[in-house]
């Protein structure tokens, strides 16, 4: 759907939003099991090797996980937001090549489908404008591929 650098200030910080979406043939309840199962991810984003819980919370804000790229990073997230079947929001602490990371996953449901969106908003270490343009595109292409996946997964299990 599309990146956006929504603001530069002057020093070589940018923020910016990326946005992708994917309509999912399975009812709500169904596609919210699988993302709502936060230390889930490998098994519909092929880059995340292993995933585990940071918190004793598994489920809702303050449910926290850390994540082994195949790169070889490891990325600390929190839960900052939660409504069962709806949304869930999240922070990354750690591991990014950023100074802010926070995302929201949404589930609006159609008539015999779930509408998934995945939005973030940035802020960059100091970079130029044309790093932080590629890591909005290579965020962008991430979330289509891992929503292209998550689809094929659900829609397998539950039609």
């Amino acid at each position: 759907m599309g990146t956006t650098i929504l603001a530069e200030d002057g020093n070589g910080q940018y923020c910016g939003t990326v946005l992708q979406a994917v309509t999912i043939n399975a009812s709500k309840k169904n596609v919210w099991k699988e993302i709502s199962n936060i230390v889930g991810l490998p098994d519909w984003i092929a880059d995340i090797k292993k995933a585990e819980f940071l918190s004793k919370a598994k489920y809702g804000i303050g449910g926290a996980r850390r994540l082994w790229f195949s790169d070889g990073s490891v990325v600390d997230e929190y839960v900052t937001g939660w409504r069962d079947e709806q949304y869930l929001s999240y922070i990354a602490t750690s591991g990014l090549p950023l100074r802010g990371y926070h995302a929201t996953i949404s589930i609006t449901p159609r008539k015999n489908s779930s509408y998934v969106l995945w939005n973030s908003f940035l802020i960059s270490e100091k970079s130029d404008r044309r790093q932080f343009e590629e890591f909005l595109s290579f965020m962008e292409s991430f979330y289509a591929n891992s929503l292209k996946t998550l689809k094929a997964r659900i829609e397998k299990q539950h039609n």
